[in-house]
Parts: structure tokens; sequence; C-alpha cells
């Protein structure tokens, strides 16, 4: 074979080697990027999880508070059922994941699964102790452990309350912003908690 033309085949081979193992190098950087991002995202979701139920069983349910959304709705009937709330976040929550499928991604609805689904089971089975039943000490820090826990699963791309993809899917047909439809849903839930129980209840509840 000519000598020229070898090294023309020896150089496009190996250049062509070179850059399958650069892509090779590429896809596998990716991957390491994408599976940092999630584990990173399900910490997030985790102990977003946890700060919820802390707030909850610590706080809100030892003295029968409620708070918004679809965690206070679950409080409600929870709270007149005398069944275990831990049925309802999860049943109340349906609908408003099959909603993020189409309103969303799939893949936020699969992570907003897991998430509810999580919190279900760590409000039924995760021990937390009572730690005050001072009515304002249990609407501020229920509260705030309760929001962080939303806050922590918000940054990790999903929801434990189904009121805020609601909200997502008002604002796309509708004028009405976000925060809109976040308050008059709760405005709604409030009501109930003092037509049910007592003004006083809603009023913390509003504090929560």
């Amino acid at each position: 074979m000519n000598p020229i033309l070898q090294q023309i085949i020896i150089e496009t081979v190996r250049n062509k080697n070179n850059k399958d193992s650069r892509l090779t190098m590429k896809e596998i950087d990716d991957f390491r990027t994408s599976f940092r991002h999630i584990v990173l995202d399900m910490l997030f979701i985790l102990f977003g999880v946890v700060s919820a139920t802390f707030g909850l069983k610590g706080f809100l349910l030892p003295n029968s508070f409620i708070d918004g959304g679809v965690t206070g709705i679950s409080l409600i009937v929870a709270e007149l059922s005398g069944l275990p709330l831990s049925i309802f976040i999860a049943l109340i929550n349906l609908p408003f994941l099959i909603m993020a499928f189409s309103t969303i991604s799939w893949q936020f609805a699969l992570r907003s699964i897991f998430a509810i689904l999580l919190l279900a089971l760590s409000v039924q089975f995760l021990p937390f102790p009572v730690v005050s039943d001072d009515k304002l000490l249990v609407a501020v820090f229920g509260g705030f452990f309760l929001g962080l826990g939303i806050g922590l699963a918000i940054r990790g791309g999903s929801v434990i309350d189904g009121t805020e993809v609601l909200a997502v899917f008002i604002n796309k047909k509708s004028s009405l912003t976000i925060g809109d439809v976040i308050l008059v849903f709760n405005v709604i839930i409030f009501s109930f908690a003092a037509y049910i129980f007592s003004i006083e209840i809603a009023l913390y509840a509003i504090l929560t």
C-alpha cells in the first residue's frame, strides 16, 4: 500500500477513536452531573418531608390545629372522621398529582408522588415528641416547620401539597396569579374550619 495512503488511514482511525473517546467521557460527565442533581433533589425532598412531619406531629396534630392547602383539608377530614391523617394526605392529593402530569411534567409528577407517599408514611410511622401545647408557639413553629418542608420539597422539584399544582393549572387558564389562587383556596378552607370547629381555630390556622 502507498505509504502516504496508509498514513492517512491510520490518522483517520486514530482521530475517530479519539473523538469516540471524547464523546464517551462527555457522556460519563453528563451522567455524573445528572446523578448528582438527582441525589441532591432527593435529599431536599427527604429533609422537606422530615421537617413537615415534625411540624405536623410535634405541633399541629396534638393540638388539633390545621393549616391551609391540601394538608389543611386532610387535617379537617381526619379530625372529623377519626381516621389516620396519612390516608387523606395520599387520597386528597391524588387528583392534583394526576393533574400535574399534564399541567407541569411527568418528572415533576413522579417526584411529587414519591414525596407525598413518603410524607404519608412518615406521618403514620415516624415518631416525634410533642414539643409544646402553647397555642402561639404551636401556630408559629408548626407553621414554620411545615412551610420549611414544603419549600425544601419544591427545591427538590416536587410538592407535598397539591394546592400548588392547582394554582399553576388555573394560572394557565385565567388571569389569576398563583398567589391569588392559593389565597382563595385557603380562605375557603379557613371558612370551613371556622364553621366546623371555631373561629379561634380558624384564626390560629391563618397564623400558622
